[in-house]
């Protein structure tokens, strides 16, 4: 038994059902009437009585589940009493031809169907089944009167097919097939490995999460909500980092910026997107004793030169592959990074991309060629010719201006020497670093020996002094120790403190003060460069 009764909110009448469910709890469900309350009393009567006659209790339920093809189906069993012969034909043919074979292929919830859904299907069928535009309205009215139905049992509480038009023909591209023409532009204008970059992030990663969630959504109904969305999903799904976030948003805000400057889009959603907080990364670093018995056990190793190279002079792993014998002067003294070599896949293949420049400006820096290394390069000089001899016509002469080479010529490939260099580490039982974190190693060791921070910037390459102060704040225990003890140098009790033991370190400012040991360093140039390559040396036993 449905009862109900009228009440006024904000002007206009509202029907109140209500009725007991299976279980015996009382249940009720507020109708809108469209009517106001000044002299519509007695048809709102009217719409009362004929509401409590047509409410089915079992119609109200959760439809958590229920697929649009299924709801479709249900409608037309639950309204084939209400409907004329001629009108429930069209619809069953119009459900059954049309609207399910499509939405059967997307599984969609009978709550999930929107307007951007919709409009995806009107288009599919206007361009892949040539349905003309009186069909269109039939079959959208036949949507609408069944989503009308979904919000008359509480399924529902809007209906996006009242909103469309589905003769208008959208000239706005989908979401996804604009960030493929972007990346298609975007090949042409910038390095291949940035290209690469661009295209393993689109195609892997943002293009498929939108396929899936937001299948045929349009650029100009792209929100910042629906990135947001993505962001969210990747790091609680997929369980990304924030800075990863951060470049995946510097991807989508770069080509959204284009569809604003093109005049795609009036505005540009990305700008409006939170982006979570970047937690500073905290590399591993090996000491000055680890570095030693680093060099002990890899010698001999493929990967030898590569590793002594990073840790020694700092270099990253495109600078150490892309080491050419023009870069090393014998006679100055003198070695200069000034050539890369990045290996990058692009349109599923691997490449390998030379280029005659460096990450940033000051990533080209000239470095003093210190004995140990130079006894390893000439080394290595005459054992390629030796090698070039045996091979013979064997011998690759693709790379022959570049130091780090394998026996028969070819280039040792970036990616090589970090999944080798892993793969050595946990052979050898030694703590895991990453083969980048050998440039941190020497940038830490560097500090810790009293080095300023604007020569390390200089020695690492680093744009900036706040880039190299940003990335190696970090202190090892002895700097520690000496700032306890410069602290306690100037405390006015200082007779009644003991000082704390340690190693004597190099700092950057101060003239001597009891038997602590400080040196001055002079400007960032090329003497402060030798005195910095010295300080190295001085850490580790002869590299050879």
């Amino acid at each position: 038994m449905v009862s109900g009764h009228l009440r006024e909110q904000n002007g206009m009448f509202q029907m109140v059902l209500t009725w007991k469910d299976s279980s015996g709890k009382r249940r009720s469900k507020s109708l809108s009437t469209g009517l106001a309350v000044k002299g519509n009393k007695k048809r709102a009567e009217k719409m009362l009585l004929k509401a409590r006659s047509e409410f089915n209790p079992d119609n109200y339920m959760p439809s958590t589940g229920m697929l649009f093809t299924d709801f479709l189906e249900k409608w037309l069993g639950d309204k084939v009493a209400d409907i004329s012969p001629d009108e429930y034909s069209d619809y069953i043919y119009y459900v059954r031809t049309n609207i399910v074979p499509y939405f059967s292929r997307h599984n969609a919830d009978i709550k999930e169907i929107t307007d951007e859904k919709l409009i995806a299907y009107f288009d599919n069928e206007r361009n892949a089944n040539g349905i003309g535009n009186k069909a269109l309205l039939s079959i959208n009215r036949t949507i609408s009167i069944a989503l009308d139905y979904a919000i008359s049992i509480g399924w529902r509480t809007d209906n996006p097919a009242c909103n469309i038009n589905p003769c208008l023909v959208n000239t706005t591209p989908f979401f996804t097939s604009f960030l493929c023409d972007w990346l298609k532009m975007m090949k042409t204008q910038v390095a291949v490995t940035t290209y690469s970059a661009y295209a393993n992030v689109m195609l892997n990663r943002i293009i498929p999460y939108f396929d899936e969630h937001h299948p045929s959504i349009r650029l100009n109904a792209i929100t910042a909500k629906h990135i947001q969305d993505y962001y969210t999903y990747e790091m609680e799904v997929n369980h990304v980092s924030a800075n990863t976030v951060k470049h995946r948003h510097a991807n989508i805000h770069k080509a959204l910026s284009y569809a604003y400057k093109t005049d795609m889009i009036q505005t540009n959603p990305a700008d409006k997107v939170e982006l979570p907080k970047v937690e500073k990364y905290s590399g591993n670093v090996y000491n000055k004793k680890q570095l030693e018995e680093l060099f002990q056990a890899i010698k001999g190793d493929p990967a030898e030169f590569g590793v002594v190279t990073a840790a020694f002079y700092g270099l990253r792993r495109s600078e150490v592959v892309g080491l050419k014998w023009d870069a090393v002067d014998f006679e100055k003294k003198t070695i200069t990074i000034k050539h890369t070599i990045q290996q990058t896949k692009v349109d599923g293949k691997l490449q390998i991309v030379p280029c005659d420049r460096t990450k940033t400006k000051s990533s080209c820096r000239t470095l003093p060629l210190v004995a140990p290394y130079e006894a390893i390069l000439l080394k290595m000089r005459e054992n390629q010719k030796e090698n070039r001899k045996l091979c013979g016509s064997c011998y690759c002469t693709d790379y022959l201006d570049y130091i780090y080479v394998n026996e028969i010529g070819e280039i040792i490939k970036p990616d090589y020497l970090t999944t080798h260099f892993k793969a050595f580490l946990e052979e050898h039982n030694m703590p895991h670093i990453r083969f980048h974190d050998l440039r941190h190693s020497c940038a830490t060791l560097l500090f810790a020996q009293g080095v300023p921070m604007k020569e390390i910037q200089a020695w690492l390459g680093h744009s900036t002094i706040g880039t190299a102060a940003n990335i190696y704040t970090h202190l090892d225990e002895n700097s520690k120790i000496n700032s306890a003890n410069a602290i306690i140098d100037i405390w006015e009790q200082k007779t009644d403190t003991q000082s704390i033991s340690s190693p004597s370190v190099r700092s950057q400012n101060g003239a001597a003060n009891g038997n602590r040991t400080r040196t001055v360093f002079g400007p960032r140039d090329f003497k402060s460069l030798v005195s910095t390559s010295s300080t190295m040396a001085a850490c580790f036993h002869p590299i050879s």
